[in-house]
């Protein structure tokens, strides 16, 4: 015996259809615009960026390309300039992409890419004020829709119009225990970036986070391991302590001006050569 269906009215058909739409993959232009506004990250790809924001399937292809290029990355600044040159053509519109890395007790270290912008990064990062700046000092999102006429950094302003670069979008970068910086995005064009542009940025900044404190992880062994064995090899030579050979060695890397790993790999490499010399 067949079951008897059951007719749906048309309105409640249409509520259903509803409700199913606005439960999918696709974010609307005011849900975009809210997720911005409270601060999530929900970033897109490049120049298939729709009108109402990121699609899934384009950010997570873009967010594996800057996995890849970082991860994969032999050092720190390599990374950062993978990833400004990535940001900087995956962005509609971008002129110059800025990555900036301030660690504690040391210069800031800026990587860029782009057909414009370079006088204005380097009156920014040397007169030390600017959208770059001060996203990473106060851990926000900072923009500017019209930098050649912005009054915050009226220094920048006749380097921002000879550059051509009209609006800014500047993204904090935390690296936990590691150092702070931004993801800076300068446009060709004045007028407020949209919802897709600064979601894409957030999520591009939000995920090199994460992968640049790995890479710093990594230096970190293997600088310990260079060190520990430059360390060996000052006992070895001088028949000092442990604290004396951490001692000589800090010492030298600040007499030649260079940092403690490349002093130790020096080192050892010297300690290596003569072993080779006297057998």
């Amino acid at each position: 015996m067949s079951v008897p269906q059951r007719r749906v009215p048309a309105a409640q058909r249409g509520t259903r259809i509803r409700r199913r739409t606005t439960s999918g993959g696709v974010t609307a232009p005011g849900q975009a615009r809210r997720l911005v506004a409270a601060g999530r990250p929900r970033h897109t790809s490049a120049a298939l960026l729709g009108v109402h924001g990121p699609h899934p399937v384009e950010l997570a292809g873009l967010l594996h390309e800057v996995t890849v290029r970082i991860l994969t990355a032999d050092t720190v600044a390599q990374a950062l300039d993978r990833l400004a040159a990535l940001a900087a053509g995956a962005l509609p519109g971008t002129v110059r992409c800025t990555v900036a890395l301030i660690t504690e007790g040391g210069p800031v270290t800026v990587a860029a890419a782009g057909t414009a912008g370079e006088t204005s990064d380097t009156l920014q990062y040397a007169e030390g004020n600017g959208p770059g700046l001060e996203a990473a000092r106060t851990r926000t999102l900072i923009t500017s829709a019209d930098l050649g006429a912005d009054d915050r950094w009226p220094e920048l302003a006749r380097a921002a119009r000879a550059d051509g670069i009209g609006a800014v979008v500047a993204v904090p970068l935390d690296v936990r225990r590691h150092a702070v910086g931004a993801l800076s995005i300068s446009l060709g064009r004045r007028g407020e970036a949209g919802p897709d542009l600064l979601l894409t940025a957030m999520a591009i900044a939000g995920q090199a986070e994460v992968l640049l404190g790995e890479l710093h992880r990594r230096e970190a062994l293997t600088e310990g391991a260079a060190v520990d064995r430059a360390v060996g090899v000052i006992i070895a030579q001088r028949g000092c302590g442990v604290q004396e050979a951490y001692r000589i060695l800090h010492d030298s890397a600040q007499r030649l001006g260079l940092d403690r790993m490349t002093v130790a790999e020096r080192l050892v490499a010297a300690a290596a050569r003569d072993r080779q010399t006297s057998s």
